[in-house]
């Protein structure tokens, strides 16, 4: 009885509030809209095949009576019943088809009745274009064919003003669209489909494991080796973060630099005319360095809450030091390695922008659906069944690593260590480990510096004087409005992607509705789409407006579709950290608020956000450099008006104009290190940690 009266009063109080409701009406419309849709539309494409068909208008403009029928072909008996008539497809064994007529040409267009045409109101047919775009024709300017540039002949060519053509040659063109699974069994036929899947899981596997093996080697010396060098000890924090925020490309335009057939080490230095480090392995190495500080940055946080008195009960007992790894320290933390293997497989799998530029003939899932849209086949239900097969692939790895292995590594390891850890002084165990981290070290930092060279140098391999001529071609072709259209629609997403992160951290933590699991759980699932499959979805989405209604049309190739990718892309991470911030804060606080007459907005703008504005700032800077680094999901979005630095590197890239290509990675790499440099002095000085003048010693 008295857990019902709390619910009623908890609904009572939840409805009392409209600020709070609107909200997550708001939310849900805005994550359905545009998570959800764009991958059941991909869904919905990988299924359906369309059959364009061309029906001749002869009757319709000879000069005889119309016939209008029913949806059946039945003569009209009801002038308030809709109305149709019937084209005959030139077609041999195609035959008739009974078409709608419509009253009006908006969102929610109404079937004609023949009260409409009777009372002489405009009556259009819905006819589709070449461009997949619903055109409606008005039926009394189907006798004027000057004015229909919409209509075809029967070969299918577009009439145009000059052809003076007889009213027997003139036809529409419909779209039939036929439910069935055949894309998928085609697909699977398809080698160049069969080579890409194995080609990924291959790549994929390979990365993991790689990426787990250098990251759990830097998160043990961290947290369990003494390091007596500062400097040693900070090269070792800067490599492990620089990956991190760097661009996903440079590293591969680094090793075309070092190791290609011009490479500074291959050809200059070693002499090898003949070095090939495009493909598989090529990958595997840029990704590996790529991913390995995601692995280590989850297992430093894991050896720390490590209780070190259980391995030291092993060191007394008489073992080795390698004995305690494999039977103490390795068993806890396989929960966790198996969840950072997960995610560094998923991010290797959902790659686009590194197998682009180093991948060679080595095509994996991403590339090869960008290039079954691009390349001129523009298979839409092939590339959308790929997209599907993708998207299953890194959803079902995304599952297991967030609802199984997840919660395996928070059972497993419980709070933190009871004391300090006994650091590892052994010349035998310090020497080896330190010397792998600084060759490791070494390597990353080479990789990063040959970029700015390679823009300064003349021509890379051949004359190595120092120039500006790449940074001078890059501003003259078009270089300022990238970095103007890159920097405008990324400021534009940071703080609006900042402010849903914590609006949504806030209901998932502090309220109770039954929409909440719904929120947590789309607004997260963007971490498992990848790039080009959420590209391909916002295509097949938007490009004819919602369900192909026209609806939301116009924002299609226009700056504000990108800057909804960039929100969708960056919102798991900034609502991962607003959930963590705000599990720490007591309920109480905001209790006494509401206590005090406040609503849900003026608590959360006065109360909850300052408290978590470090991690609003925090969104905020990492919004803004995944944006401005974004590329898989936006280079099939991006259109002519707009210039973006990620689609402007590939560009170059791909011609093997690699001076331009490091001119724009070397003021992209310096845009986002200033971008984090001013978060943290922001973070210094004004966030919650800020340090107190003259606060008692």
């Amino acid at each position: 009885m008295a857990r019902s009266q709390s619910a009623s009063l908890d609904r009572k109080k939840f409805f009392g509030d409209p600020v709070l409701v609107i909200t997550i009406i708001a939310l849900i419309i805005f994550l359905a809209l545009f998570i959800l849709y764009p991958l059941a539309m991909l869904l919905m494409d990988s299924v359906m095949e369309r059959d364009t068909r061309l029906y001749s208008v002869e009757p319709l403009v000879n000069g005889e009576k119309i016939v209008y029928v029913s949806e059946k072909g039945e003569e009209i008996s009801d002038n308030r019943s809709p109305v149709c008539v019937i084209l005959t497809s030139p077609t041999e064994g195609v035959g008739e088809k009974i078409v709608s007529l419509y009253s009006s040409t908006g969102l929610f267009a109404g079937r004609a009745t023949m009260n409409d045409i009777e009372q002489g109101k405009t009556v259009y047919l819905k006819t589709v274009n070449s461009k997949d775009k619903a055109v409606y024709i008005a039926m009394d300017q189907l006798t004027q064919v000057q004015e229909t540039p919409q209509t075809y002949k029967t070969n299918g060519r577009v009439i145009k003003k000059m052809d003076g053509i007889e009213p027997a040659d003139l036809c529409i063109k419909l779209h039939e669209d036929n439910w069935t699974l055949d894309a998928f069994p085609r697909i699977f036929s398809d080698y160049t489909f069969n080579n890409a899947l194995r080609n990924t899981l291959l790549l994929g596997a390979l990365t993991g494991f790689g990426s787990l093996l250098i990251g759990l080697l830097f998160a043990y010396v961290d947290v369990y080796v003494h390091i007596r060098s500062r400097v040693t000890k900070k090269l070792f924090d800067v490599v492990s973060l620089l990956p991190v925020v760097s661009p996903p490309f440079v590293l591969s335009l680094s090793m075309m630099l070092l190791f290609g057939r011009s490479g500074l080490i291959t050809r200059k230095l070693l002499g090898i005319y003949d070095s090939d480090i495009y493909g598989l392995w090529g990958i595997v190495i840029v990704q590996t360095l790529t991913f390995f500080p995601v692995v280590y940055l989850m297992l430093k946080g894991l050896l720390k809450n490590i209780d070190p008195s259980m391995e030291e009960a092993s060191r007394d007992m008489g073992a080795s030091r390698w004995k305690v790894f494999t039977t103490v320290t390795l068993p806890l933390l396989l929960p966790g390695l198996g969840n950072a293997f997960l995610v560094t497989f998923i991010e290797s799998v959902a790659d686009f922008a590194n197998p682009m530029i180093i991948g060679g003939s080595y095509d994996t899932l991403a590339t090869t659906i960008y290039l079954r849209i691009t390349g001129g086949t523009y298979d839409i239900s092939g590339a959308s069944a790929m997209a599907v097969v993708l998207l299953a692939l890194t959803l079902i790895l995304f599952l297991i690593q967030k609802y199984v292995l997840e919660k395996k590594t928070a059972a497993t390891l419980t709070g933190k260590a009871s004391r300090g850890r006994m650091l590892i002084e052994d010349r035998s165990v310090r020497y080896p480990l330190t010397v792998l981290c600084t060759l490791v070290s070494v390597f990353v930092i080479l990789m990063y510096i040959a970029v700015p060279f390679g823009a300064l140098f003349k021509l890379w391999g051949r004359d190595y004087s120092l120039s500006f001529k790449w940074f001078e071609q890059m501003f003259r072709e078009g270089g300022w409005k990238a970095f103007k259209d890159s920097f405008v629609l990324s400021i534009i997403a940071a703080p609006v992607t900042a402010l849903l992160s914590m609006i949504i951290s806030y209901l998932v933590v502090k309220r109770k509705f039954k929409a909440k699991g719904f929120i947590e759980f789309v607004s997260m699932l963007a971490m498992a789409v990848p790039g080009t499959v959420l590209g391909v979805g916002f295509i097949r989405g938007f490009a004819g407006g919602v369900f192909r209604t026209g609806f939301l049309q116009g924002i299609y190739g226009t700056g504000l579709i990108l800057v909804i990718v960039f929100v969708v892309r960056s919102l798991p991470v900034g609502t991962r950290s607003g959930i963590s911030a705000l599990r720490q804060i007591d309920k109480s606080i905001e209790e006494s608020a509401y206590d005090m007459g406040a609503g849900s907005g003026k608590v959360f703008m006065t109360v909850t956000l300052p408290l978590i504005k470090d991690s609003f700032f925090s969104g905020l800077v990492t919004t803004f450099v995944r944006s401005i680094t974004a590329i898989s999901a936006v280079i099939l979005l991006v259109t002519p008006r707009f210039l973006l630095i990620t689609c402007r590197i590939n560009e170059y890239a791909e011609k093997g104009e690699y001076g331009v290509a490091c001119a724009y990675a070397t003021i992209l790499i310096m845009i986002t290190y200033a971008a984090i440099l001013i978060m943290n002095t922001v973070l210094k000085y004004f966030g919650t940690s800020k340090k107190i003048k003259g606060e008692v010693k």
